[in-house]
């Protein structure tokens, strides 16, 4: 009886020292409560008439897996962004019908960016849809022969006067614009599933402290640093860990084989000149509110070699990481911004990085953490066998 009552005292004790909880301030509290709820809120992009429905999302879907849409026939959007890879392609640089300078970033929450590509030169998500068909490194498309595609095809002409109320426009520019504005919205359905830290978020905002004490040791350690002294919150905000915006981390943005890639500041040259952003005719929201943002970005000397802040959930497994693919594994990342140097970052406008000198062990936690991120179970529907359009 001893023996049994010794066993399980032991078990007790050991749950116990498995099922911890820090000591979370009040501010460190609040900061990780801001990283939630997961999944966020969303609404229709009201640039895009076919944001949010189902039959844009269908059409989209069967535009996204269809490799006419480049001549070659031998790449699709699914060419880089590969489901079973978490909507990205695993390689340092995207490779299309060649490889291209810049990293190919997942499409799970893309709907929740305000810029699109790692330069934002994309206003809206159907906009940035458009760059990798006409784009002669990836799809090699043009607008006509695009266009000819959509016309041509009983199914997806018929999806399209579904979608948009009326047949395929005669303008090759406007139905490329509506191809691109079906792709988009397929492209919003991709949602993340809940990961362990929104578990924990969400047991530490109802006070469930044994809830809480559920989520590992380590991952809570590399909280602590995530949202204090290593300051990655500032950039990395919000439920989808991304501020939206645009900066220098001292990653080199010098191009093999010569050159460099300007980041931001050729990415607004590119979106002003581009007929598709949102000042232009086919942006669908009557109020003009959704354009209010291309109508004063502007063009600085600090944007030079600056680019997007990408969110973090299921970063785990998007390696490899940052703009030009070029660091291989999280412990890469992590050491990058604890041994950064700030003599590589720009000497103009605000400084939010410094070295954190991190030990080997606090290295670890914040990987961690990182790897929290990882959502439990995919939040998408199994793909549908769709009926012929009538």
């Amino acid at each position: 009886m001893k023996r049994i009552a010794l066993a399980a005292l032991l078990a007790l004790a050991a749950a116990s020292a498995a099922a911890q909880l820090l000591d979370f301030t009040d501010a460190e509290t609040r900061a990780i409560l801001r990283h939630g709820p997961w999944p966020a809120p969303w609404t229709p992009d009201p640039s895009n008439r076919a944001s949010g429905i189902r039959e844009a999302v269908d059409l989209g879907e069967r535009l996204f897996f269809e490799p006419r849409l480049s001549p070659s026939g031998k790449v699709l959007c699914a060419t880089c962004h590969a489901p079973f890879r978490g909507w990205q392609d695993s390689r340092a640089r995207a490779f299309g019908l060649v490889e291209v300078d810049r990293n190919t970033p997942s499409l799970l929450n893309v709907r929740y960016n305000r810029w699109f590509g790692w330069d934002g030169a994309g206003d809206s998500l159907w906009a940035q849809s458009i760059r990798p068909i006409l784009d002669a490194r990836e799809m090699g498309g043009s607008q006509a022969q695009t266009a000819a595609l959509v016309r041509a095809d009983p199914e997806f002409s018929c999806r399209y006067a579904k979608v948009f109320g009326a047949p395929p426009p005669v303008s090759d520019e406007a139905l490329l614009a509506g191809i691109a504005k079906a792709l988009a919205a397929f492209q919003e359905t991709l949602v993340a599933g809940r990961a362990a830290f929104d578990e924990f978020r969400d047991a530490l905002e109802k006070g469930n402290r044994a809830a809480a004490a559920r989520y590992p040791l380590a991952a809570q350690r590399g909280l602590r640093i995530f949202v204090g002294r290593g300051n990655c919150s500032t950039c990395h905000f919000g439920p989808a860990f991304s501020n939206g915006e645009f900066h220098d981390t001292g990653v080199p943005f010098f191009i093999a084989g010569g050159g460099v890639d300007p980041g931001r500041h050729g990415g607004i040259r590119k979106l002003t000149a581009n007929p598709f952003n949102l000042l232009g005719r086919y942006n669908d929201d009557p109020t003009g509110g959704s354009a209010t943002k291309t109508l004063h970005v502007s063009l600085e000397h600090r944007n030079f070699g600056e680019f997007k802040v990408p969110g973090l959930r299921n970063v785990a497994r998007t390696a490899p990481y940052m703009h030009n693919g070029g660091l291989a594994t999280l412990a890469d990342v992590v050491r990058h911004y604890s041994e950064i140097s700030p003599d590589r970052l720009h000497s103009d406008g605000e400084i939010l990085l410094k070295p954190l000198r991190l030990s080997a062990e606090e290295s670890a936690d914040l990987v961690a953490f990182l790897e929290s991120l990882t959502e439990i179970a995919s939040a998408l529907e199994p793909r549908r066998p769709s009926e012929p359009c009538r």
